[in-house]
C-alpha cells in the first residue's frame, strides 16, 4: 500500500482545536459539528447524537488523554489493545474520562453488550 494515497477522512478537520470531543463509547475523536453532522461512526444505532446537542454533550467529553491514528484496524495491535479493531478508521482517544448516560448502558446491556468504561478503570 502507498502511503501517499492514504485518505483520513475521519481526521477532525481542525485537529488542534480545544473543541475536540471524544465519544464516551467508541473513543472517536471529532469536532462537535461533525458529531452533529454525522454522528458517530461507530455508534451512532446506540447513542443516537446526530442532530442532538444534548446528546453531544452526554455523550462526548473534551476529557481526554493521549491520540491514536487508525489506519487500517482490522491489523492493527494498537486497535485491539485499544478495543477498537472493528471500528472505522479515524482519531481515537487513547483515555476518555466520563461515563454514557444510564439510557445508554441499559440499551447496550438489553442488546447483550457489556459496558466497559474507556477511562482504564476497568481492565480486561
Amino acid at each position: 500500500m502507498n502511503n501517499s494515497n492514504l485518505e483520513l477522512d475521519r481526521v477532525p478537520a481542525n485537529a488542534r482545536s480545544k473543541a475536540l470531543r471524544a465519544c464516551l463509547l467508541c473513543s472517536i475523536i471529532q469536532t462537535p459539528q461533525e458529531f452533529r453532522r454525522n454522528g458517530c461512526p461507530n455508534c451512532e444505532e446506540i447513542i443516537q447524537i446526530k442532530s442532538s446537542t444534548e446528546r453531544i454533550a452526554s455523550c462526548t467529553t473534551t476529557y481526554f488523554e493521549g491520540i491514536v491514528t487508525v489506519v487500517d484496524a482490522e491489523h492493527s495491535w494498537v486497535a485491539r489493545w485499544q478495543r477498537i479493531a472493528k471500528y472505522t478508521r479515524g482519531v481515537y482517544a487513547v483515555r476518555v474520562k466520563g461515563r454514557i448516560p444510564e439510557d445508554v448502558e441499559a440499551e447496550l446491556d438489553s442488546r447483550g453488550i457489556k459496558y466497559r468504561p474507556r477511562d482504564q478503570t476497568e481492565q480486561d
